[in-house]
């Protein structure tokens, strides 16, 4: 799921602002790097702006980040449901979680607001990316696919137009439904495709093994230490590739989520981490692996790293 940066801290994830990056790899230079489309920049980030510039720096803003505890709310809401993070996630998308992020993920433009269409684009573009990944190694008919943390099958709806043999998995009852239903409405009963393989499942729990394993936009809600475990038992379910996206972690971007904490609203309190490549990459060489290929999707409230790993030779 998605990370939107300002307004929608902790959730999962079109304006025209929307930038792609696949710099090569640092790495073994002789590995061969097969670079993504680069994509327009149409407009800077809202926040750049000289106007809001100097309301970030003002000193009132500062003091009211500062004083600020998302902390208490998100403790304060694992207490009333009586979990932990998982179950707090887990309640959340099945309630009204589920709710906002059906809207964001589909097409319908009614009711939706300007940050949710700006992350409705964020996250496709990264779908888009994965695919173009994915493809370029080959046709996907036949390939086995993990798409671990599903959603509402905004992945794994393509991969199955592509022919690819999908099992999707989501914490989530409601995504998993909803991504079943529209999985119904656009490719049963097509010729030469099968049906992904829907279940009801968090990440610790999936088992087996496949070509290839992607996961998007779900880091976002595993703390560091956790990530790294969530990483490597990923890399152990595939046997050829793994694509993941994550929030990454700068200065200006944790600064970003920051202020988006001021702002919570009622659907928007889950946690949200960010992630360093260098965290990311390192977690992936303590199991073998290594990252080939490297992207970066960024609107005004979404912000992705996407890296392509395969097991080192």
């Amino acid at each position: 799921m998605a990370f939107a940066a300002v307004l929608s801290s902790g959730s999962h994830a079109r304006t025209s602002s929307s930038n792609l990056q696949t710099p090569t790899p640092r790495r073994r230079p002789t590995t061969k790097t097969l670079a993504l489309p680069t994509l327009p920049l149409a407009a800077d980030l809202s926040l750049d702006s000289p106007a809001a510039i100097a309301v970030l720096g003002s000193a009132a803003l500062a003091a009211a980040v500062s004083l600020t505890d998302p902390e208490r709310r998100r403790q304060q809401q694992a207490q009333e449901i009586g979990g932990t993070d998982k179950e707090v996630v887990r309640e959340y998308f099945n309630t009204t979680g589920f709710d906002r992020w059906k809207k964001i993920y589909g097409d319908a433009t009614e009711g939706v607001n300007k940050v949710q269409l700006d992350i409705r684009l964020g996250h496709a573009k990264t779908v888009e990316n994965a695919i173009l990944m994915l493809k370029d190694g080959g046709p996907l008919s036949g390939v086995s696919v993990c798409d671990a943390g599903c959603g509402t099958g905004s992945l794994a709806i393509p991969l199955a137009r592509e022919g690819a043999i999908v099992s999707a998995n989501d914490i989530s009852a409601a995504m998993v439904a909803e991504a079943r239903r529209q999985a119904d409405e656009a490719i049963s009963g097509v010729e030469g495709l099968t049906f992904p393989k829907f279940e009801v499942r968090d990440l610790e729990g999936l088992e087996g093994k496949y070509h290839t394993v992607v996961c998007l936009d779900v880091l976002i809600h595993y703390p560091q230490e956790k990530a790294e475990g969530m990483i490597a038992h990923l890399a152990s379910l595939a046997e050829e590739r793994l694509v993941l996206s994550f929030a990454p972690k700068t200065l200006y971007y944790s600064f970003l989520k920051r202020l988006g904490e001021l702002f919570p609203g009622p659907s928007k309190a889950t946690r949200a981490y960010l992630h360093a490549e260098s965290d990311v990459e390192r977690a992936l060489e303590k199991v073998g692996w290594r990252v080939r290929r490297r992207g970066f999707t960024s609107t005004q409230f979404y912000f992705a790293k996407l890296v392509e790993a395969v097991p080192v030779a």
